[in-house]
């Protein structure tokens, strides 16, 4: 291909721009959120599952995934190089529809392409698996539906106008997240056509009444299937009763966030965590950005005249296309909050934002020069924006990597029907559905259709629930996986705990856990009783993988977890020679309750010297641990041999401890 022409040039500065934005740090992402629990369909159950897992949800949107996993391989490289593609060819599908609606300005046509490609409002991109299916993929449906309208009114071929019916059916039945952004291709048609305000309306009524009767029809299929079809409820609860007023915040929160805040929303994230390298290295992507694109923009870019009538008219649609693309998750009663997996609701927002941006640029800034680095400098931004949400996305990869291989360490293996309960698990883009699937992944590698033998739920989210209904022993716990359903009783839990900064635990009430963990919440507290770590199995002939993640090198909280188990097997000679090895080693831990395994270890061992040291490093480290140490003391006295036990009770004297 020659780079000479105009278009060729184009064409590879959007595929610059989706690689700048999007593509610097894939191969350091992975599987997040409902990625999970859909990969692992695909895996175990095959492509075709997809059309029976969401026929209680979006029947609509089965077919798609269908498709998609049936082309790409269950491993998160293969669909974060398939998010890359997507992007382009929105990138690609964007400029060519604006080129049809907006014929006569090729620079504008061009520049809302840009904005769309690196739009800043919607960080969900590396959630591929799920959001590429369930919204870019529809999303680019309806764009294409939107080019092919305004080509049909150039051509007058009725297949023209067939493609762009079909594709609306394809962007607007798979997920309701389009429905109110049909609204904006009426505003394109008023402003498409001339003559007076009268004549205008009519030929815009004429030319979009099929694709009106369409979206009436998604009206009564979405209003039948929710209110009286086999849909099942999410179980989100309203945040506060909607009124006038509440919808009317709404209507401007969203107007500000999708209009102005999000343009600039990397320069506050960043500036706010400098001199951090990741905020650093965002900035300096921003400035490479913007110098290429200005020069670009300088050497290229035609200049266009302005309208006043035009740039209204663009303000209107885009102050409509944004309150029209809040409609949806408004309507749910659902926020939009950005920087969360809530921003996704941005994704139908998107179209009226980049045409509210357009507007205010040709109605403000008639100097051609000064539109050129406005333009660069707001593109530019949504690559760092976009650059900035890459890292935080690897930071919870790397974050995963850690977590399931220290479950793999910590629990070898685990007996069918365990329910692994936790208060929450210290990570942003994962629940305890989405870390079902991988348990299920590592721990039974050679699954086919059955009960799923694994769960993980979160007290704080599941108790009191129609899952987790209470903590009373043999209290059943079911829940239905999509197609496959879990079952078992809160007499086969074990209970996990991993703060923020720290490893991965197993809890036993046998150890006193539940007094030295009862400052996390009650609901979680009150689990500990129930766990039984038994349930793990220590000598598999098939110990757990992590799938998808090398294994690191030892580390504290590898040797932590082999002191742990060790001690759990009653095998403490095992557990000193691990934790010697751990201390020669110059580790130590974030957390000083992980002292508490060590000290249990050189106590039970009869080295009580090395035992006490240990439990002054840890109150060293927190005065507060004494009420912990003291536990752990007192669970040594009562199950250590008889010939040290007063070595024991000296210990505790010295420590502060009542004897």
């Amino acid at each position: 291909m020659s780079f000479r022409s105009p278009t060729s040039r184009q064409t590879l500065l959007i595929a610059i721009l989706t690689v700048s934005a999007y593509g610097l740090l894939l191969p350091f992402t992975g599987f997040y959120w409902d990625d999970w629990p859909f990969a692992w369909i695909a895996k175990f159950l095959g492509p075709a599952e997809f059309v029976p897992a969401f026929m209680p949800f979006r029947p609509f949107l089965g077919p798609i995934f269908v498709f998609t996993t049936s082309l790409v391989p269950t491993h998160p490289l293969a669909w974060q190089v398939f998010a890359l593609i997507v992007r382009f060819h929105i990138g690609i599908t964007a400029w060519w529809t604006f080129n049809q609606i907006f014929p006569n300005r090729k620079t504008l046509a061009f520049f809302a392409a840009l904005l769309m490609l690196v739009f800043p409002g919607y960080s969900q991109h590396w959630v591929a698996l799920t959001h590429i299916n369930q919204e870019l993929i529809p999303f680019l449906f309806y764009l294409l539906s939107f080019g092919y309208t305004f080509k049909a009114l150039r051509t007058h071929k009725k297949t023209d106008v067939i493609i762009a019916l079909l594709l609306q059916v394809c962007g607007i039945f798979p997920t309701e997240y389009f429905f109110g952004i049909e609204g904006l291709r009426f505003f394109f048609l008023l402003s498409f056509f001339q003559g007076s305000l009268l004549e205008r309306f009519s030929k815009t009524i004429k030319v979009w009444l099929p694709y009106l009767l369409i979206w009436i029809l998604n009206a009564a299929w979405l209003f039948y299937y929710y209110k009286f079809g086999p849909y099942q409820s999410y179980e989100v609860a309203a945040a506060q009763s909607p009124n006038l007023l509440y919808f009317l915040t709404q209507a401007l929160d969203a107007l500000w966030k999708a209009g102005f805040y999000i343009w600039a929303q990397v320069l506050v994230l960043t500036f706010s965590s400098l001199p951090a390298p990741a905020s650093l290295l965002t900035l300096g992507l921003v400035a490479f950005a913007f110098i290429l694109l200005l020069r670009s923009f300088l050497r290229s870019a035609q200049p266009e005249a302005t309208e006043k009538s035009f740039a209204i008219s663009l303000l209107v649609t885009g102050i409509f296309g944004i309150l029209l693309g809040r409609l949806p998750s408004l309507a749910a009663n659902l926020p939009l909050t950005l920087q969360s997996s809530y921003d996704r609701f941005m994704i139908s927002i998107m179209l009226g934002s980049v045409m509210f941006v357009l507007g205010l640029m040709e109605l403000f800034l008639k100097d051609h020069r000064a539109r050129m680095i406005i333009f660069s400098a707001l593109i530019a931004l949504g690559v760092g924006q976009q650059f900035f949400n890459a890292n935080i996305f690897r930071r919870d990869w790397q974050k995963q990597g850690e977590i399931y291989w220290q479950m793999a360490w910590r629990m070898p293996a685990l007996e069918a029907n365990t329910v692994l309960l936790t208060h929450q698990m210290p990570i942003d883009y994962e629940t305890d559905l989405s870390f079902t699937a991988p348990i299920n992944w590592m721990y039974a590698p050679a699954y086919t259709r059955a009960d799923l033998p694994y769960m993980l739920l979160y007290t704080e989210k599941r108790l009191g629930g129609v899952t987790l209904p209470s903590l009373e022993k043999d209290t059943f716990i079911t829940y239905p996986y999509r197609t496959v359903n879990f079952n078992s009783s809160t007499s086969n839990v074990v209970v996990i705990y991993m703060p923020q900064n720290g490893c991965l635990r197993v809890l036993d009430p046998q150890r006193g856990h539940a007094v030295i963990y009862d400052n996390i919440a009650d609901s979680f507290t009150q689990a500990i009783p129930l766990s039984d770590p038994s349930r793990i199995l220590v000598n598999s002939a098939q110990p757990a993988q992590p799938i998808f993640f090398s294994e690191p090198k030892p580390n504290w909280c590898y040797y932590f977890s082999r002191v742990e188990l060790a001690n759990q097997q009653g095998e403490y000679q095992t557990a000193v020679a691990w934790a010697e090895e751990a201390l020669t080693a110059g580790f130590e831990p974030e957390d000083p309750h992980e002292w508490l395994v060590f000290i249990e270890a050189y106590a039970m061992y009869e080295d009580v010297d090395k035992a006490v040291q240990l439990s002054k490093t840890a109150l060293a480290e927190d005065k507060k641990m004494l009420k912990a140490v003291c536990i752990v003391w007192e669970q040594i006295q009562a199950q250590g041999p008889e010939r040290g036990a007063e070595g024991v009770k000296s210990a505790r004297l010295r420590l502060g401890c009542n004897p």
